[in-house]
């Protein structure tokens, strides 16, 4: 078997791993690079491969850094099965649909600029119709339902806690008359998202691809977490400002509605009573369409979430906008509210509005729930910059800013080593998905617990095993 790391090696996102054995030729993952310039300008580079070669591609979770470059394969002549999740395959479908719409979008402000300049015009990465053609190839499974390719391959996807429907990829192949096993984490969960199953144990494997997002740190609040959401929403609201999260519209949106809803059901206190009046907005229609997935996919989520017997992402106080009206709106209200908005790294959609319209405002509180990637807005912005460009404007930064990182959907140094520890047979690791420090720091780590090789692999790297 050879794999070559063709993605979210060297980087954290991009995650895309193209695996060859003498009967099959398959992907793990397929996702868009995200963050600085160059890494973005990856996702316009001609495939390593012929995509027409693959025999069929495992999709382990929905968010784009793993799935947002499938519609450009289908494009390029992929004609297989996409195997993934049910949850994913309904999440896939409108994140892909509504990247499409972003690249075009963005595409068209930039032609405009181009035309002015007298320069050429440029295409979208992919649109729409590029997503829908590439959605109809996603093939959804059961968790743990064994896949039999022949007599000498099978694979399995199980539970990985990080989102609704993510998963580890199990892969077990017959080579030279021996059994072999090779695990690919995903994206693991730490355990404490209200909304996810723990990630599934691994009792064995001969090779591991494990993800180091938060190699190197530990989310010191995942305890308090709710609790210090909430006071810098009654903080803003005290000195009658907006308090604005900048949030991922999948995933995180639902768990922080479903969090300040549990903590409204389970606190008796003024501070829930005061919280339980204040207006919340959530402005991302991506993110509505994907609430109404969870609401329908209880059986995929927690016990904690199946006892609910009211819809766990419903509040009183709680506010869906749709129309680009309403989202104007909610800048030109200036009374104390939430708004929870789209994009988590802050680099499009809604969000870049309501910080230009905001930021500059003392009153105004953001509040950071998510990894920011290096060179993104986000990322800026939580590094204490005084000034930043949004939407051809430069906006001075007066809002108080906050972060938050107990919401991170990502295992921290000690759950990636606690969800290792008792994986038994490991012959090598490959350490994915860090920015330097993270990775390097996670692999001195794990060679304390693990006595076989341990490898950080480059971008384009092939290793034969």
């Amino acid at each position: 078997m050879k794999i070559n790391f063709l993605g979210a090696a060297g980087h954290v996102t991009g995650s895309m791993y193209l695996v060859e054995t003498e009967q099959y030729r398959f992907l793990i993952d397929c996702g868009q690079f995200q963050g600085t310039l160059t890494e973005e300008q990856l996702n316009y580079s001609i495939f390593d491969f012929d995509p027409k070669t693959l025999d069929f591609m495992i999709l382990s979770h929905a968010h784009v850094d793993h799935s947002g470059r499938i519609p450009l394969l289908v494009k390029e002549g992929f004609s297989g099965k996409i195997y993934c999740t049910y949850p994913t395959m309904y999440l896939a479908d409108i994140l892909l649909r509504d990247s499409g719409k972003i690249h075009e979008s963005e595409t068209d402000w930039e032609n405009k600029k181009r035309e002015r300049a007298g320069l050429e015009k440029v295409l979208p990465l992919f649109t729409e119709d590029d997503a829908v053609e590439a959605i109809q190839y996603l093939y959804p499974l059961n968790y743990n339902q064994d896949v039999e390719l022949n007599a000498s391959m099978s694979f399995k996807l199980v539970n990985a806690g990080h989102l609704l429907g993510s998963s580890s990829v199990v892969i077990d192949y017959i080579e030279n008359d021996v059994s072999k096993r090779i695990v690919f984490s995903g994206d693991l969960g730490n355990s404490s998202n209200f909304l996810q199953e723990n990630p599934e144990t691994i009792e064995y494997s001969n090779f591991l691809v494990v993800e180091s997002t938060y190699g190197n740190k530990l989310h010191q609040d995942i305890e308090s977490r709710t609790d210090k959401l909430v006071d810098i929403i009654l903080e803003a609201y005290d000195e009658g400002g907006t308090a604005i999260i900048p949030s991922f519209a999948v995933g995180r949106t639902q768990e922080i509605i479903f969090e300040l809803h549990h903590y409204i059901r389970t606190h008796s206190t003024d501070k829930a009573a005061l919280l339980n009046q204040i207006p919340i907005y959530v402005d991302s229609p991506l993110a509505l369409d994907a609430t109404s997935i969870y609401s329908k996919s209880s059986q995929y989520m927690s016990e904690l979430i199946k006892s609910y017997g009211e819809s766990p992402f419903i509040l009183k106080n709680l506010h869906l906008i749709n129309s680009n009206e309403e989202s104007i709106a909610l800048n030109k209200d200036h009374s104390p509210k939430v708004i929870i908005s789209a994009s988590g790294m802050c680099d499009a959609g809604r969000i870049k509005h309501h910080l230009k319209h905001n930021l500059w405002r003392a009153s105004t509180h953001i509040i950071f729930i998510g990894y920011q990637a290096e060179e993104t807005l986000g990322r800026a912005i939580k590094d204490g910059a005084t000034k930043v460009r949004i939407l051809d404007e430069d906006i001075a930064i007066k809002a108080h800013i906050h972060s938050i990182s107990g919401f991170s959907g990502h295992a921290d140094l000690n759950h990636l080593l606690q969800w290792v520890k008792p994986i038994e047979g490991l012959e090598k690791i490959f350490v994915t998905h860090g920015e330097f420090e993270a990775s390097h720091f996670f692999r001195d780590r794990l060679g304390e617990i693990k006595s076989c090789d341990i490898v950080i692999p480059k971008l384009n790297d092939s290793f034969e095993i």
